[in-house]
């Protein structure tokens, strides 16, 4: 977006209210004369060294300036302290230049404190998935349908230049059973930012460096982040509980029965034609971790490594009642720990990434690994934000293959899910801003067992 004279009265105004006072001084530009249309702006600017204009005396307002140009302007502003009518304009406009706010090294908390203490942002989510897969029983095919709203809050409450506690407030309603629930609180945790590391502590998102083949779920514990120890290169350290249920020693089929472990009726809940053979997840898992990325953000190689280190009691393989056991997750009946290891590398060239990862439990040996391969090329891959613009887009193919065992909490409801390997394709495009449609289709096989898996995934989101 570029602005022309009318991003200098938008400064003009946002500064009025904070130097009511001062009266315009001579104007020094050549090129806005007194009878020009806005040279009573003009003129307080340059009077408040908002702006500067040019060497030769000039102002050139029928140029256009670049967002960084106008971050200055913003910047310089703020600094003003503005309040009432002003400061709200102030707020819209740093707002939408934060990212070269924060390249000027500005922080928007030293707006922040100025404007109210909490900031209420979130999204409505409607999502529709598509389960189709081979029924053991009749020989034919199970389908099984979810229709999903999700009414979402995600507060941001300013301490002070550093701290911010932060949530994820979630209401979910399953259109397919008519079924709701009230209010829950999801995630709540304290972040404090510095130049050169972050902290969290409390209950926070856990979405690791592999792009989900392994995460995508929440953990009470703490970690910290160390930043530019060089361009580009971030280490993240984690610790500490996930909850009962994340991790669990499982197959998505029993090659045994030779057939479909969760081949049931069309009329089944979606959980019952997805879910996982394994111990019940009674026991909640201990944890530590550790990522190393390098990505500069322009165009060429980027990549990372990742270890994670679990204790769950989970894990074990199980007996049933009739004396069998299920060896589900290791040969070693005994062994409760998880141990993975984890890589990632792409390349880039503006819209277009090359880009794959690959994890493995050294502990399992029942369906220890995942891995994809992606191509990718726009700019709106995975969904959105509240950032997001009117036409962006993106499109990617690739090929997954996520292990029940390694894949232990990942993004396994959106195309690929534990348990299936097959290929993988999708689209997001953004008609409005803050809106975004997205689509996700995956045909593959099951790892264990026999039968075919695909899966329709489609969601919109209206970010507010």
């Amino acid at each position: 977006m570029k602005k022309t004279v009318a991003a200098a009265l938008a400064a003009a105004f946002v500064i009025g209210g904070a130097s009511a006072n001062v009266s315009a001084a001579a104007n020094p530009f050549s090129d806005v004369p007194a009878g020009h249309w806005a040279y009573n702006s003009v003129s307080k600017l340059a009077a408040e060294g908002v702006i500067e204009g040019y060497g030769d005396g000039t102002y050139r307002g029928d140029r256009n300036i670049t967002r960084y140009e106008m971050a200055q302007m913003i910047a310089k502003a703020m600094a003003k302290n503005p309040s009432g009518a002003s400061k709200a304009e102030l707020d819209r406009l740093a707002a939408e230049f934060r990212d070269e706010l924060d390249a000027l090294g500005v922080r928007v908390a030293e707006l922040e404190k100025y404007a109210d203490k909490v900031v209420w942002q979130g999204k409505i989510e409607y999502t529709y998935k598509s389960h189709r897969t081979d029924n053991v029983y009749d020989k034919g095919k199970t389908r099984v349908n979810q229709d999903d709203w999700i009414f979402r809050f995600e507060p941001i409450a300013y301490v002070n230049d550093h701290w911010t506690l932060r949530a994820r407030i979630d209401a979910h309603t399953d259109l397919t059973h008519d079924t709701s629930t009230d209010f829950n609180l999801v995630r709540g945790w304290a972040q404090g930012d510095y130049d050169n590391f972050q902290v969290k502590v409390g209950k926070q998102p856990l979405y690791t460096n592999e792009d989900g083949i392994i995460w995508d779920t929440e953990y009470t514990g703490g970690e910290v982040t160390f930043g530019k120890l060089m361009d580009g290169l971030r280490v993240t350290a984690y610790g500490g509980r996930l909850a009962q249920g994340t991790v669990v020693g499982a197959t998505r089929n029993a090659g045994s029965w030779n057939g479909r472990q969760d081949g049931v009726s069309a009329n089944s809940r979606w959980y019952e034609a997805t879910g996982r053979l394994g111990r019940d997840g009674n026991d909640p898992s201990s944890f530590w971790a550790i990522n190393v990325q390098y990505d500069p953000g322009a165009k060429g190689i980027f990549g990372g490594a990742g270890y994670y280190s679990i204790k769950d009691d989970d894990l074990r393989n199980f007996v049933d009642s009739s004396g069998t056991t299920w060896r589900t997750y290791s040969n070693n009946s005994d062994t409760n720990k998880a141990k993975i290891w984890s890589a990632n590398l792409g390349w880039r060239l503006g819209k277009v990434q090359v880009w794959g990862s690959f994890a493995k439990n050294t502990e399992a040996d029942v369906e220890n690994n995942s891995w994809q391969a992606l191509v990718k090329y726009g700019d709106l891959y995975g969904g959105g934000n509240q950032n997001t613009h009117k036409g962006q887009w993106a499109v990617w193919a690739g090929y997954k293959k996520l292990g029940s065992n390694t894949s232990l909490c990942g993004i396994n409801w959106d195309d690929a899910y534990a348990g299936t390997k097959g290929v993988v394709a999708g689209a997001s495009w953004a008609p409005m801003d803050r809106i975004v449609v997205l689509a996700k289709y995956f045909k593959g096989k099951y790892i264990e067992g026999n039968g075919d898996a695909e899966r329709l995934f489609g969601r919109v989101e209206f970010f507010f």
